[in-house]
């Protein structure tokens, strides 16, 4: 695996005497390629040696950690719920403690056991890790696996040299459940009226963008494999075009989740409106309708739930998006086909190609995953399934995408909304399940999807200036910023296509290529040149004709 190490260089030395010595003593491999080591401990070289990961050096670092915490299925620690105790112990800053020294987070604790188990006792305790003046070192026995071996360091006899994966920990389902978790957000409301905007023909736009979005997840697993240290999509651009790529990558995939939150207040605004109609309040002169009454509300309930040190509660209960998709599915489905609710009588529209540019950003928006596939890929105790977990997870996905926009535009045609869940009606139990699971589930991905930028952001301020309460008014302004957006286009469809045209088309199909043909210039044959560059140029035409589409129809609305 391509292990993260910090600005010194480490030794990992096993316990066992004869393997410090260099002896003789083999270790076993599993069948897919990856390695154990002993009961390793970790010591301060004596040796100069160079960091081989492009995390540890440059802006964001946090990034791995953090697009774990949002994107993993995990299980809750409520003893650390408002701050663990190893951040306590290690230092005040909740920054340094929790991304600089990049030990692996308490809540980032896999649910199932090391691929190899160790034969040695003493892995069930806390090894015993000196701390030097400029890193923090985790006080886990799994913190020694995050350090590569300088090579100089290692033993001759190769018995000790082998580096264990501290994320390897997933099976085949975990990843793909974590997959599908990303994929099926809020997207999958908008797929009827994608329909409605594109036509039926439309569809098979949804159907190309998907293999081409494997495709492309494919090609950013070739590059993670192709030089040593590289963990991370941030990582990814760095190599294929140095720090400004590195940092053009992380911003747009910090603006794509920013517009994710945002676009959670806007659905929990139209979908709370559309329950209570009739909510106001009168404050100060100042009349709010039920619209802004219920944006500010939810404000209110998710700004407390980013300030929490230990998101692993709300990530345990966010991975339920598999399930909260399904059942909103589920619900569309029983409300159309047992209460025969708002059957079309019209065949609907074949194919409307004014609205195509539309359709496609919101098509595109479904699969804005590609950020946490290398996560999930070097998650996976067998990285050589990811081919195979990422096709299954993009091909459930994909059928959810397309029954919802099938079942939803036959139900209710050229007046479909740009949620379904506002066309159902309030009266039928289907309809309230499927609108409350809707307002449910936003509010507990809320805190996982700002903290990536929130951290990022925090890196960014003097070591000085990380205390808590400076990064509690840092994120209460994000969020803050975010509904003062929402309020200002509350247009939940378009924003979704503006951000699938400018954002995912980069995120999801333009950089994978273009990386894979920068990293990989003198191995790629002319098929795959040709390919890529097809996907480039089919890319960057609908993240123009998208964004440009998006926006007058943003305008035309305010005018």
């Amino acid at each position: 695996m391509r292990n993260s190490v910090s600005d010194q260089s480490f030794v990992m030395e096993s316990d066992d005497e004869e393997h410090r010595l260099g002896g003789s003593e083999e270790e076993e491999e599993e069948s897919d390629g990856s390695s154990s080591c002993g009961s390793p401990r970790v010591v301060e070289a004596a040796g100069g040696g160079h960091p081989s990961s492009y995390a540890s050096q440059q802006w964001p670092q946090s990034y791995r950690q953090s697009m774990d915490i949002y994107s993993s299925v995990q299980s809750p620690s409520l003893s650390g719920f408002l701050g663990t105790p190893t951040l306590s112990r290690l230092s005040s800053s909740f920054l340094a403690t929790s991304f600089r020294g990049k030990p692996p987070p308490e809540i980032l604790k896999p649910l199932l056991p090391t691929a190899v188990p160790s034969t040695d006792s003493d892995d069930d305790h806390v090894v015993d890790a000196r701390k030097s003046s400029h890193q923090y070192l985790p006080p886990s026995r799994k913190a020694s696996s995050l350090f590569k071996i300088p090579e100089d360091q290692k033993p001759a006899g190769g018995g000790g040299g082998h580096e264990v994966g501290p994320y390897r920990q997933c099976s085949y389902t975990q990843g793909v459940m974590n997959g599908v978790n990303v994929l099926c957000g809020v997207g999958i409301l908008s797929t009827p009226y994608a329909v409605r905007q594109g036509g039926w023909l439309g569809l098979v736009i949804l159907a190309v963008l998907a293999v081409l979005a494997w495709y492309t997840g494919v090609l950013l697993r070739r590059c993670l494999d192709s030089k040593e240290g590289l963990e991370t999509y941030p990582d990814i651009g760095h190599a294929a075009f140095g720090t400004p790529g590195r940092i053009v990558i992380s911003i747009i995939l910090y603006m794509e989740l920013y517009a994710c939150c945002i676009e959670y207040l806007i659905l929990e605004s139209d979908n709370l409106s559309k329950l209570f109609p009739n909510a106001h309040l009168t404050i100060w002169g100042l009349s709010l309708d039920a619209h802004v009454l219920f944006a500010i509300l939810t404000t209110l309930v998710v700004m407390p739930t980013t300030w929490l040190r230990d998101l692993s509660c709300l990530s345990f209960i966010s991975a339920g998006g598999v399930v909260a998709s399904i059942v909103i599915v589920a619900c569309l489905f029983w409300a159309g086909l047992v209460d025969h609710v708002g059957v079309n009588k019209s065949e609907g529209t074949a194919l409307n190609l004014p609205g195509i540019p539309i359709a496609i950003g919101l098509y595109g928006y479904c699969y804005s995953g590609h950020g946490v596939f290398p996560n999930i890929y070097s998650s996976l105790k067998k990285s050589n399934q990811f081919n195979a977990v990422l096709f299954t997870c993009i091909a459930l996905s994909t059928v959810l995408f397309a029954g919802a926009a099938v079942m939803g535009y036959i139900m209710f045609g050229e007046t479909t909304e740009s949620q379904f869940t506002l066309n159902m009606p309030p009266n039928l139990m289907s309809s309230k399940i499927a609108v409350w699971t809707t307002v449910t589930n936003p509010i507990t991905k809320y805190a996982l999807t700002m903290t990536p930028l929130a951290l990022s952001l925090e890196e960014l301020l003097p070591s000085n200036r990380q205390t808590y309460g400076n990064i509690i008014m840092l994120r209460s302004a994000l969020v803050l910023s975010s509904l003062v957006v929402a309020l200002s286009v509350p247009f939940f469809g378009l924003v979704m296509s503006l951000v699938g045209s400018l954002l995912t088309m980069f995120v999801a199909y333009i950089l994978p290529c273009a990386c894979f043909l920068a990293i990989l210039r003198s191995t790629v044959t002319w098929d795959q040149i040709v390919l890529c560059v097809f996907i480039i140029v089919v890319g960057l035409c609908c993240a123009g004709v998208g964004t440009y589409s998006s926006l007058s129809k943003i305008i035309q609305n305010y005018q």
